[in-house]
């Protein structure tokens, strides 16, 4: 009992270093937003690749001090997408990546969104993150601020991010919605478990 207990209390802590890092890319988000509009692109790329950094950083820390917690797979996810979407957005908007890509991206947060959404209402907990998943969000992470480099760069330097970045971007949609249709998969299977359940009784 008291071993079920501290393994609660673990998991219900809020104030722990995983989840403050992703609470610090969750407040990066309307710099980044702020910066991009006003054309400080070399700002904007330090935000976005310092977000990319810290990404890498309270999956490390979760894991090195045995910090996880509920709010962390809220926070983590969340910063993720927060700043993907209004990357997406703004790239678009600066005719930096062009509209098919956020179509794409913004269709696979809308077909997710919608899942979680019939989960919650059903009281299922959403699957867990899966690594293709986590390996997207790096891909796309790393995409823009290359692609936002060779808006800004000349010459060799702007060539080589434009080709890295687009190399990252494909890779990273294809990706992303392969964890999307894995995300699918255990959501529909998390369902029919539930009616299973419930015509058993």
């Amino acid at each position: 009992m008291d071993i079920m207990s501290k393994s609660s209390d673990r998991t219900s802590r809020i104030w722990t270093v995983p989840n403050a890092i992703s609470f610090l890319r969750l407040c990066l988000v309307p710099v980044f937003v702020y910066l991009v509009i006003r054309r400080a692109d070399v700002w904007a790329i330090v935000v976005l690749a310092f977000s990319g950094v810290t990404d890498w950083l309270d999956g490390l820390a979760a894991r090195r001090l045995n910090q996880y917690s509920k709010l962390g797979r809220l926070l983590d996810p969340a910063a993720d997408r927060l700043f993907i979407l209004s990357t997406v957005f703004l790239l678009g908007w600066r005719e930096i990546i062009p509209w098919w890509l956020v179509a794409l991206l913004a269709a696979r947060e809308a077909v997710c969104g919608l899942a979680l959404a019939v989960l919650k209402l059903k009281g299922i907990n959403p699957p867990a993150v899966v690594f293709v998943g986590k390996v997207a969000t790096f891909a796309l992470m790393y995409a823009f601020p290359l692609l936002l480099l060779a808006e800004v760069s000349y010459k060799l330097i702007g060539q080589l991010a434009w080709v890295v970045g687009w190399a990252f971007a494909i890779w990273g949609l294809v990706l992303y919605w392969v964890a999307a249709g894995a995300y699918l998969i255990e959501s529909y299977r998390a369902l029919r478990q539930l009616g299973a359940s419930s015509r058993a009784r």
